[in-house]
Parts: structure tokens; sequence; C-alpha cells
């Protein structure tokens, strides 16, 4: 599997801007979802307006880290990249807690959401990290 996704990593080990586009894409959508669908259709989703609109406002501040970094472009951006994963990680595990806290108001339309939004950020974490560890590795080498 690992080699599958090797080709992607070493392109953004070259350009780690490009992920930092994407995670600021990433998060500018949930906020699309959570403000504007998932609040709209709340009762077929589960999940109070008041829990959605708290969850968008950590993908504001989240957008607005990985969007500025990629406007910014940070010469040494390994820290930048560390901090928006673990964040995301932090942000999964928010979620799950909401899920489980309100699991018996949520419909099936509500968990497949987030279980789909958790997947794509457990995903972009994933990469996320083995960017970094790519580089470190290289530049272990090089020392």
């Amino acid at each position: 599997m690992i080699h599958r996704i090797q080709p992607l990593i070493n392109t953004f080990s070259k350009k780690p801007r490009q992920l930092f586009f994407i995670d600021g894409l990433g998060a500018l959508l949930t906020i699309f979802f959570l403000t504007i669908v998932l609040t709209t259709f709340q009762e077929y989703i589960g999940m109070p307006k008041k829990t959605l609109y708290f969850l968008s406002v950590i993908a504001v501040i989240y957008g607005i880290h990985s969007i500025s970094c990629y406007f910014l472009n940070p010469r040494n951006w390994h820290p930048f990249l560390k901090i928006i994963a673990f964040a995301n990680l932090a942000y999964c595990f928010i979620t799950i807690v909401f899920i489980y806290y309100y699991f018996q108001n949520m419909t099936v339309l509500g968990l497949l959401y987030f279980f789909l939004e958790l997947l794509v950020i457990f995903g972009l974490v994933a990469i996320e990290l083995m960017v970094i560890f790519n580089q470190k590795n290289k530049q272990s080498i090089k020392s």
C-alpha cells in the first residue's frame, strides 16, 4: 500500500506548499458543509446545530493556519505541517467524542457524513505525517 502512495509522498515532500493548499481547501469544504448543509438539514443529521457550529469554528482556525502557510510558504515548513497534522487528529477525536455523546440522536446519514469526513481527514493526516517523516529521513541521511 505504501509503495502506491510513495510518489505522492515524494511530490509533497518537494512541494509541501501544495499539501497546505489541500488541507486549507479541505477546511473550507468542512466549514461549508458544517455551517450551510448540515445545519440546514440538521434534523436529517442528528448532531445539534450548536455542535456543528463549534466544529466549524475549529475548521476556520485550521483553515487559516493552512492557507496562511500556503501563501507565506515558510522555508522551515516542518513544524507548521506537524502542527496541522496533530490538530487534524485532535479534530477527529473531538468529532468522535461528539458522535459518541449524540449517538442516540444521530441518523444514518449523519453517521455516514462524519464517517466519511473522518476517513478523509485520517488519510490526510497519514500523508502529512509520512511527508514529515520522509523529509526528516532525507535530512538525516545528508548529515
